[in-house]
């Protein structure tokens, strides 16, 4: 059984695979749906689309707030379209299997990308609030204890990239095996050339782990993304104020 993306679209030595494709698709379409969602938004709501849309913002911003602080949100407001534009890709990526497309996130490479963009995100915001104290604080409360905080740095981003990444193969792999026993026990049954099992018996299975366990790894994987930085720059701030 084959898990590996398979390569797509061929340009001379230059090729790209399934999943960097599906990756472009799912943001065209995300692009699209921002552009026509975002037209003709007024100052004070007059269609129902932009109240729906506006309670989706609020109730995001709150969320950002309750996990992260005011202060960090006042002082980084980009953070919180960062915050959901990375739900909204992810969760897209986890829900793409539902359309016969292979998911993004079954790929480490996308998963360990997201992460690194949350590694960097802690360090710049951190280094920008607290300066050399960020680098004071990685020698404390000895200098020899500098390589153990390093493997911590770097096992961070790891973590996250492979917790989503574990949990969504695990699903695919299971709902491959699952097929494959559906067809088989199809062409079992006599006088049936069509494996139609395939077609009802996985729904509830697709429910769980597209649906469900997708969102969840989504909602997951912000939560320690707004984790991790709220608590690297609150700490920073404590130790500047001591």
């Amino acid at each position: 059984m084959n898990t590996q993306a398979r390569w797509l679209l061929y340009i001379g030595d230059f090729k790209l695979s399934e999943t960097v494709i599906v990756s472009w698709i799912i943001m065209a379409v995300l692009a699209v749906a921002s552009y026509l969602l975002t037209r003709n938004l007024k100052k004070v709501p007059e269609t129902k689309r932009q109240i729906f849309l506006e309670y989706i913002v609020l109730k995001l911003y709150g969320l950002v707030e309750d996990t992260m602080g005011k202060e960090l949100v006042k002082r980084v407001p980009n953070i919180v379209p960062y915050i959901g534009s990375l739900f909204v890709f992810f969760a897209c990526s986890n829900l793409a299997p539902l359309l016969g497309l292979r998911s993004p996130t079954v790929d480490l490479d996308t998963t360990l990308a997201l992460s690194t963009i949350t590694a960097v995100l802690i360090y710049s915001i951190s280094i920008r609030f607290s300066g050399a104290h960020y680098f004071k604080e990685m020698t404390e409360p000895t200098p020899f204890l500098l390589p153990i905080h390093l493997v911590g740095e770097i096992a961070r981003p790891v973590s996250m990239a492979f917790r989503p990444f574990g949990n969504i193969m695990g699903g695919t792999l299971i709902m491959t095996l699952f097929y494959q026993l559906m067809a088989y026990i199809s062409e079992l049954i006599p006088g049936v050339g069509i494996p139609f099992l395939q077609f009802i018996i996985p729904i509830p299975l697709h429910m769980y782990f597209d649906i469900f366990d997708g969102l969840i790894q989504a909602f997951i994987f912000i939560m320690l993304t707004m984790v991790f930085i709220g608590n690297s720059v609150e700490f920073k701030e404590e130790k500047i104020k001591k």
